[in-house]
C-alpha cells in the first residue's frame, strides 16, 4: 500500500497545480474506508513540501518520494490497520552505487517535555491530550518491518536507515528527544529547522544526485506493486509452476482452496479414508488486474503436481488462446488442461476433482452454438454444467467487466446455484491492484469518469504509478504505440466496436482496412483461425504475436490481457454532450466499388449488443464495461484518442496537464530495472504426462510455496 510516489520535484510540481492533497484523500479514503482528517491534510500540505523543498536544496530532486507506505501488502489485514510510515524516501547510493533508502516521520511539533524523567521513551506535545511515542521508536518498528526476513528489502543490496523530521521546532525546544537517554540506531537521527543544513549534508551524502527512478523500480518490485505479466509469468515456467507473487489476501485465497481440496477430495495414497462428501464452491471476485488470474494459475499448477485432475476453463477465447498458443505451444497436453464455459454440457466421467473457472462473468445462460446438432445443445444452465463437472469448483468473476447482452455471470447466480446444490459457498474480495503499474487510483478514474460508478469524475492526477495522455489525432496515437513497441515494450493499439467487420478476402485472406477515421484506415485484427495475408496473425494470438501491432483490437481479443503501453479509441457509440455520455448504435452500408460494409450512421456496430432486442439501458451498460476493459489493459501507460471532437476536448479536460518531466514511462525513459521485454513464444517440446500410480504425493497445502 502506498498513496503517492513521484520525485521530489515533481511532488513540488503537483502540489503547485493543487492537487497533491486532494489525491492523497482519494486514496487513503479507497485504502482505509473513511475521510481523512483535516489535520492529516494540512500535515501533508507543509511537512511533504517542505522535505520535498530540502531535497531540491539538497541538489536531490530526482530522489522518489513514496508517500504513507506500508511495507508489505499483508500490513493491509493487520489488526488495528496497516503501519503507515510517513515518507520513504528511495535512491542510489553515492558512493556503493546499490539501493538507499531512508524512512521518515514527520512531525510538525514544535516543543516536547518527557513524561517520566527516567525515560524518553514517552513525550508530551502541547495541544495533544496522549503522551506520544518518541519518533525513534516508531521508525524501529517500520526499520525492522523493511528490513526483516520478510521485509521488501530482504535479498537486495541496499543502505538503509531513517530519521525524524521536526521542521517547525528547534534542537533546544525538543532536548528531550535528543538527550543521552533517547534511543538510538540507524533510525534514530532527528533533525530541526535550525540543523536543516546538516540534513541537506546528510541527504547528500546518503543519495546520488542520478539513479532515483530505476532505485524505486527496484523497491516497487520487491514490495509487489510491479508483477510479472500473466503470460510472461506462464512462459517463464512452462506451465508447470508458476513465478506469480501471490501477496497478502491472494495468499488467504489460494491456502484456503488447497486446504479444502485436501479435505473434500479422495486422498490419493490413502484410499480407504472416506473424503468429506459435502460440496464446496469458491467464488472470488475482484477488479481487473486484482490477481484472480493469477490465483488460479499458481493453483492449478500446485493441484496438478498432487496428480489432481484438473481444468482451466474461461469464456474468453482470446485468453484461452494467448494461454494454448503462446505459452503451450507445442504441448498438447497442457493446451487441453484449458478449455471454455461451452464444453461441459455431458460432464466428464469420472467428474474431475477441481474446475477453476476464469472470467465467470461471461457465463451464458446456456451452452449453445450455431453449429451443435440439436441433441449437442445444452439443456440446463451452464453454471450447473460447470457445478457437475467437478468435485470441487472455483470461481473468479468482475461484474464489470460483462460485456454481451448473454452474459449472465454474476454473484447472485452462482450463490443461487450453490445453493440448489446444498453447497457452501465461500466468497472472498480482492481489492488490491497489480495491473495499470498498480495505480487503483487509475483504475478508479476510468471507472468514475466512464460512469460505471456513481463516483463523481475528477481530472486524473498522476500518482507515479500510471500514466495517460489523449492523442490529437489517430496518427498521433499509433505513432506513439509503434515508436514504444520498436523500443522493446508491449503494446497494442485497441477500439471500441464501431465500423463493421470484414472477414478475410479472397484465397490469401486479404484484410481489409475497416477502421477509417479520415484518411487513416487499419483492418481489425484477423477473423480468422489461421494467419492472413502478410502474416497477419489469427484473432486467438493477436494479442500476443509480433504481427498483431499492424491491426487493431476489440474488447473481445483484449479481455484478460495487458500490454506496457496501450492505445485506445473511442468510436461514436459513446460520445460525451454537456454533462453526460450519449450512446449510438450505428448503421452500415455496402460500399459499391469494393462491396464491403462501410458506416453510414456512426455508432456500435457490435451485432450482439447493438441489436434491437436490447434496450438502451442495457446498450449503454455494455459500451462502459466495454470501455472500461479496453481502458485497464495497460501496466504502464495508456493513449486515449475519440473520433468525436466534443468527447476529445472532454477527455482532454479529465486527463489534465501530466506532462510532467520523468514521469511519461517511455521505454527511452524507464529505468533499466523496468525494462522487461516481453518473452517470446515457447517452444515445443512436451512435458512428460503424471501418473496417478507412480508419481509421489505433492507438497501439503501447509507446506506450499506461494511466494
Amino acid at each position: 500500500m502506498l498513496l503517492l510516489k513521484l520525485a521530489a520535484q515533481d511532488l513540488l510540481t503537483l502540489n503547485t497545480r493543487r492537487r497533491m492533497v486532494p489525491h492523497l484523500a482519494a486514496r487513503w479514503r479507497h485504502f482505509l474506508g473513511d475521510d481523512v482528517s483535516l489535520t492529516e491534510r494540512s500535515a501533508w500540505a507543509e511537512s511533504l513540501v517542505c522535505l520535498a523543498n530540502d531535497l531540491v536544496a539538497a541538489g536531490r530532486g530526482n530522489v522518489e518520494m513514496i508517500v504513507e507506505c506500508a511495507a508489505t501488502l499483508d500490513e493491509s489485514d493487520r489488526p488495528g490497520g496497516p503501519r503507515l510510515i510517513d515518507v520513504v524516501l528511495v535512491g542510489r547510493h553515492p558512493e556503493e552505487q546499490g539501493l538507499s533508502v531512508q524512512l521518515v516521520e514527520l512531525k510538525r511539533w514544535s516543543t516536547v517535555t518527557r513524561v517520566e524523567k527516567a525515560t524518553a521513551e514517552l513525550v508530551r506535545v502541547p495541544g495533544i491530550d496522549e503522551a506520544k511515542k518518541h519518533p525513534a521508536l516508531q521508525l524501529r518498528e517500520y526499520y525492522d518491518a523493511f528490513t526483516g526476513s520478510s521485509g521488501p528489502l530482504n535479498g537486495l543490496d541496499f543502505e538503509c536507515g531513517g530519521f525524524a523530521y521536526l521542521h517547525n521546532a528547534t534542537e533546544s525546544s525538543v532536548r528531550a528527544l535528543i538527550d543521552v537517554d533517547a534511543p538510538t540506531g540507524a533510525y534514530a537521527r532527528l533533525y530541526t529547522n535550525d540543523q536543516r543544513e546538516k540534513l541537506l549534508s546528510d541527504l547528500r551524502k546518503s543519495f546520488s544526485a542520478v539513479g532515483a527512478a530505476s532505485a524505486a523500480e527496484t523497491l516497487l518490485r520487491s514490495m509487489g506493486l510491479r508483477n510479472t505479466p500473466l503470460l510472461d509469468a506462464m512462459i517463464s515456467s512452462r506451465g508447470d509452476d508458476t513465478v506469480f507473487t501471490l501477496r497478502g489476501r491472494q495468499k488467504d485465497v489460494a491456502t484456503h482452496i488447497m486446504d479444502t481440496a485436501s479435505k473434500v477430495l479422495p486422498d490419493l495414497w490413502h484410499p480407504t479414508l472416506v473424503p468429506d462428501e459435502r460440496r464446496v464452491i469458491f467464488l472470488v471476485t475482484g477488479g481487473a488486474g486484482t490477481g484472480k488470474s493469477a490465483i488460479g494459475l499458481q493453483v492449478k499448477a500446485r493441484l496438478e503436481a498432487q496428480n489432481r485432475t484438473v481444468m482451466y476453463a474461461s469464456g474468453s477465447r482470446a485468453f484461452n488462446g494467448a494461454i494454448q498458443e503462446h505459452v503451450g505451444y507445442g504441448d498438447r497436453d497442457f493446451k487441453e488442461t484449458f478449455t471454455y464455459f461451452s464444453n461441459f454440457v455431458t460432464p466428464p466421467d469420472p467428474p474431475l476433482d477441481v474446475l477453476i473457472c476464469d472470467e465467470a462473468h461471461r457465463i451464458r445462460d446456456r451452452s449453445t452454438n450455431r453449429f451443435w446438432k440439436p441433441e449437442q445443445q445444452g439443456t440446463q444452465p451452464q453454471v450447473d454444467e460447470l457445478l457437475d463437472a467437478s468435485r470441487l469448483t472455483v470461481f473468479f468473476l468482475d461484474e464489470g467487466q460483462s460485456v454481451r447482452p448473454n452474459e449472465v455471470g454474476t454473484v447472485d447466480l452462482i450463490r443461487d446455484a450453490a445453493e440448489r446444490r446444498g453447497a457452501r459457498l465461500v466468497r472472498y474480495g480482492l481489492r488490491e491492484q497489480f495491473r495499470c503499474g498498480g495505480s487503483d487510483a487509475y483504475i478508479r478514474w476510468v471507472r468514475a469518469m466512464l460512469g460505471v460508478t456513481d463516483a463523481v469524475p475528477e481530472p486524473w492526477t498522476p500518482d507515479g504509478l500510471m500514466h495517460i495522455e489523449v492523442a490529437d489525432s489517430p496518427e498521433e496515437l499509433e505513432g506513439v504505440i509503434r515508436a514504444e513497441a520498436l523500443a522493446g515494450a508491449s503494446a497494442r493499439m485497441v477500439a471500441g466496436y464501431c465500423w463493421p467487420w470484414t472477414k478475410p478476402l479472397g484465397k490469401e485472406k486479404r484484410l481489409e482496412d475497416d477502421v477509417r477515421i479520415g484518411g487513416w484506415h487499419r483492418p481489425w485484427n484477423a477473423y480468422s483461425d489461421s494467419f492472413c495475408h502478410n502474416g497477419a496473425p489469427p484473432s486467438k494470438i493477436w494479442s500476443v504475436h509480433e504481427n498483431g501491432l499492424d491491426q487493431i483490437g476489440c474488447v473481445y481479443t483484449a479481455q484478460g490481457l495487458e500490454w506496457d503501453w496501450c492505445g485506445v479509441i473511442m468510436g461514436d457509440d459513446m460520445v460525451r454532450r454537456e454533462d453526460r455520455w450519449v450512446f449510438q448504435r450505428g448503421k452500415e452500408r455496402k460500399d459499391t466499388e469494393t462491396d464491403v460494409k462501410r458506416v453510414a450512421v456512426p455508432g456500435s456496430f457490435d451485432p450482439k449488443v447493438k441489436a434491437k432486442s436490447v434496450v438502451d439501458a442495457e446498450f449503454a451498460r455494455l459500451v462502459r464495461h466495454a470501455y472500461h476493459v479496453l481502458l485497464t489493459r495497460a501496466s504502464r501507460a495508456t493513449v486515449l484518442y475519440s473520433t468525436d471532437e466534443e468527447t476529445r476536448a472532454y477527455l482532454k479536460e479529465m486527463v489534465g496537464k501530466v506532462q510532467i518531466d520523468g514521469l511519461r514511462p517511455t521505454w527511452e525513459n524507464l529505468p533499466e530495472e523496468a525494462r522487461r521485454e516481453h518473452r517470446p513464444r515457447a517452444r515445443g517440446g512436451k512435458r512428460p504426462r503424471r501418473n496417478r500410480k507412480r508419481s509421489k504425493p505433492g507438497p501439503a497445502a501447509s507446506d506450499l510455496r506461494l511466494f
